[in-house]
């Protein structure tokens, strides 16, 4: 795509001027570049808890090319008499960085620099047009892997029948996905003191109506209530890398990006291959976005809501679709995904969220090609 291709928006335009609304976002978007950016994610981390048989596991940007990211090289260097190896995780593109220490280094510093180089471009589908007979198709197998239900994201019952309801009498796939994608911006909200990214539990959302948490758990429940409706969908884990360039302060972060990370999701549609959703970052632009607490009907959101059905804003990067993550050599359950750096010794599992004894910083910033 060039650069009049992408974010063009005519659907975003046509839907948001009729009405005089979100004019200033919609041109903003037009004039995005669409070229390929470079980028440098630098994890540095020290496991200060005591224990011994010390084990990191830092998600790192997936390792295949797709059309909105490439040319992923990761390096590591270790201190403390430590050791590390690039492992991809069975059964999905989860890749990481798998670092331990021996049992002598328990009192010397242990800490290892992480470093991803990698490309990215702004992504869009123009779901205006007619399905396209040479859109790239996605394999049987991987499309039934992502209709199956996960530990936090089952596919019967309440969600199940949540999810007949908000599709009934629709036909297809784009239409069963958008009428999810409307549900779900309009019956969660983002609570601002969720812990990290939230869990992703949309059993417990549904059956308490809880339906306020962060972007794993309302990703998660669009991509649950996608595959409720035979919609082949996933969520995609990644972290921010750089401002946004929409005008969205709260869509964007540079240099110091340890709490950036950023959960986001995507659905399969013959003739138009994976189309990217952010339901998430509508419910963050009305909460975060100044004057902060928008309504629905702000131009902000109204431009962020469609514009955010069939794009991505590439200032971000992903590193999986993994979920139920066994995480290599752990002797421990798996994880529910892995987008933030996860460690244990045999005391057992280190928060990843706790600064005091899982010490970890993370910078981006943009590089030459």
């Amino acid at each position: 795509m060039d650069r009049r291709d992408f974010l063009r928006l005519t659907s975003v335009a046509g839907a948001l001027s009729a009405g005089g609304l979100g004019l200033e976002q919609v041109a903003r978007a037009a004039e995005l570049d669409s070229g390929w950016r470079t980028f440098e994610l630098v994890t540095e981390i020290q496991v200060r808890d005591p224990g011994k048989q010390a084990r990191v596991w830092v998600p790192v940007p997936f390792a295949q090319n797709t059309g909105y990211q490439r040319n992923t090289q990761t390096t590591w260097q270790v201190q403390g008499q430590g050791t590390a190896a690039l492992v991809r995780v069975p059964g999905y593109d989860v890749q990481t960085v798998v670092a331990q220490w021996p049992d002598g280094a328990a009192d010397a510093q242990r800490s290892v620099t992480i470093t991803s180089r990698f490309q990215t471009r702004d992504r869009r589908v123009d779901l205006s047009l007619p399905p396209n007979r040479r859109a790239p198709r996605e394999s049987r197998e991987t499309l039934r892997r992502y209709l199956q239900p996960t530990a936090l994201l089952p596919t019967d019952g309440i969600v199940k029948a949540t999810s007949d309801q908000i599709t009934r009498g629709l036909r297809g796939n784009v239409a069963k996905a958008r009428a999810i994608y409307e549900w779900v911006v309009d019956n969660t909200h983002r609570v601002a003191d969720t812990p990290g990214c939230g869990l992703g539990d949309v059993r417990y959302m549904l059956v308490t109506r809880n339906m306020g948490g962060k972007c794993a758990d309302i990703s998660a429940v669009f991509v649950a209530l996608s595959r409720a409706a035979g919609v082949p969908a996933r969520d995609a884990y990644g972290i921010r890398v750089a401002d946004s360039q929409l005008g969205y302060k709260s869509l964007g972060k540079s240099g110091d990006v340890t709490h950036a990370q950023h959960c986001r999701a995507e659905f399969y549609a013959e003739g138009y291959g994976w189309v990217p959703v952010d339901p998430a970052d509508v419910r963050k632009v009305m909460l975060e976005e100044p004057p902060r607490n928008l309504p629905m009907d702000n131009p902000q959101v109204q431009a962020a809501r469609v514009m955010l059905f069939g794009s991505w804003e590439m200032n971000w990067v992903a590193y999986n679709h993994g979920h139920d993550v066994s995480l290599p050599g752990s002797l421990l359950p798996a994880v529910p995904f892995l987008m933030y750096p996860n460690g244990e010794t045999r005391a057992g599992r280190i928060d990843s969220l706790d600064a005091d004894d899982f010490r970890y910083r993370i910078h981006a910033r943009r590089v030459s090609a």
